[in-house]
């Protein structure tokens, strides 16, 4: 996932809302309740952590049974001392007492409950990226350092791959298009970080990597959901003990698929991962960013939006304001000769679409303004106002080469888009003969655009012709 382009905009639920589901998660109330416990009796070891004698209390405060009741004490603590709920009160004798994060778990601020929720969640992402060591001893070299390379294992590169995989849960969550809430196969998620984009049928080789990272990913998973970074679930163990069988690589039914695993991203696990992106440096914008800023800052953010988070981002933005001052604000924002321009309008019309006839005066006083008077026509008639004058032919084509623009800009050469330049010249008689005239600065990159995006050899070359016509018009 690169952090050139920003993400799609996250639809976030309330921090109250959000601090509530943290406070409910298994490892961090466990840990809360350990902090509590925790007092002048109790000890740790150097590092912090309980020394062995205390989990088995630990484990019974917690209602841990079984054999791994002390591994997720042990965990919890861990939790707690690195998230600010316990610190250690005298090191020397190794004695601990409440830390001043406790307090805000339950006099805090949502936020105040999320930033501890975030720490621990570091803790627990960073313990996932670690594997069972088993020979972690015999890997200790002369100076008592764990040499990695002998256990065939690269710290960085694991931590590494596991944001990654994050990353990428993060983004099919987020995108339009996307699985959204829906759970995510972990075979997909697996491949995602290891079969490249352009090759077609995987080798076994790449196939057998696959394999290896789901059982990685397996484990890590089953490490992340007690903190509510997502829903987990697990391989089937029928499957973990038969090597012989791999992922199916043709259609298969969603039982058949669930046994390979599901993992889905909480409402929380959106909330964290997108404040690592952040802090990693990604523009990862959340839909409700823009409502209180000024309408230049809401057409210029939501360019770059999918059409649903634009709608949400725009009615939020406008559920703030009255409609005859947001509608002068939003077509003021929209004029411009920039490259963002067009996509300004384009975003601008939708917006205005939102809001009822209050608006009415603010479009009428801009029927004669050569860039927004085309769209304030259109505006006005779809609305049924009446006495619109008609508009000149040159406005007629501005417009037109200003909306391809902005779909250009939009979504690229979309196949919505060849319907609309098919549906242009298939209207217009002549266009292409009238087009190139055009005062626009988008006008040569349009034809040529409509040039290479027609079916029909004939009417491609006409606006090929067309396009080096305004190129040669405007010396460019």
């Amino acid at each position: 996932m690169s952090d050139s382009a920003p993400l799609p905009p996250v639809r976030l639920r309330s921090e109250a809302e959000l601090a509530l589901a943290a406070l409910s998660t298994p490892l961090l109330s466990r840990a809360a309740r350990l902090a509590r416990w925790a007092g002048p009796d109790t000890r740790v070891d150097a590092g912090g952590e309980l020394v062995e004698e205390q989990l088995p209390a630990a484990a019974e405060l917690l209602g841990l049974t079984g054999d791994d009741s002390a591994a997720y004490a042990d965990e919890a603590w861990r939790v707690a001392l690195d998230a600010g709920l316990v610190e250690i009160a005298d090191e020397e004798t190794g004695t601990v007492a409440a830390g001043e994060e406790l307090t805000l778990l339950t006099g805090g601020s949502p936020h105040d409950v999320l930033a501890v929720w975030q720490a621990a969640l570091e803790t627990v992402i960073a313990d996932a990226s670690v594997p069972d060591l088993d020979g972690i001893v015999d890997a200790l070299d002369e100076g008592g350092e764990v040499d990695f390379s002998s256990l065939g294992w690269d710290p960085e590169a694991e931590a590494d791959f596991l944001d990654g995989v994050l990353g990428n849960l993060y983004l099919l969550a987020v995108s339009e298009g996307g699985p959204g809430a829906a759970p995510v196969p972990l075979p997909a998620l697996a491949a995602s970080m290891i079969v490249p984009s352009d090759m077609g049928e995987p080798t076994n080789d790449v196939l057998e990597q696959v394999s290896d990272a789901m059982m990685r990913l397996d484990d890590q998973f089953r490490a992340l959901e007690p903190i509510g970074l997502v829903e987990y679930q697990p391989v089937d163990e029928a499957l973990m003990g038969d090597a012989e069988e791999e992922p199916a690589a043709g259609p298969v039914g969603e039982a058949d698929v669930a046994r390979y695993g599901m993992v889905r991203l909480t409402p929380l696990g959106a909330y964290g991962l997108r404040a690592r992106l952040l802090e990693a440096g990604f523009e990862a914008p959340a839909v409700g960013e823009l409502a209180d800023k000024g309408a230049d800052a809401l057409l210029d953010g939501t360019s770059g939006f999918p059409q649903g988070a634009a709608q949400a981002e725009t009615e939020q933005w406008l559920a703030r304001r009255e409609p005859l001052p947001a509608a002068r604000e939003l077509l003021a924002a929209a004029r411009g000769e920039d490259a963002g321009a067009p996509l300004r309008r384009l975003r601008c019309q939708q917006a205005l679409s939102l809001v009822g006839p209050e608006a009415e005066p603010a479009l009428r006083e801009v029927l004669d303004d050569p860039e927004l008077g085309g769209l304030a026509r259109v505006w006005l008639t779809e609305g049924g106002a009446v006495d619109v004058p008609a508009p000149s032919q040159d406005m007629i084509f501005w417009l037109t080469i200003d909306t391809v623009a902005a779909q250009l800009a939009a979504e690229g050469n979309s196949v919505e888009l060849q319907a609309l330049v098919e549906g242009l010249a298939r209207q217009h008689a002549g266009f292409f003969a009238e087009a190139w005239r055009v005062d626009h600065p988008d006008t040569a990159d349009v034809l040529e655009a409509m040039g290479r995006l027609h079916p029909d050899k004939k009417v491609a070359k006409e606006a090929r012709k067309a396009a080096f016509k305004a190129r040669s018009q405007h010396g460019g």
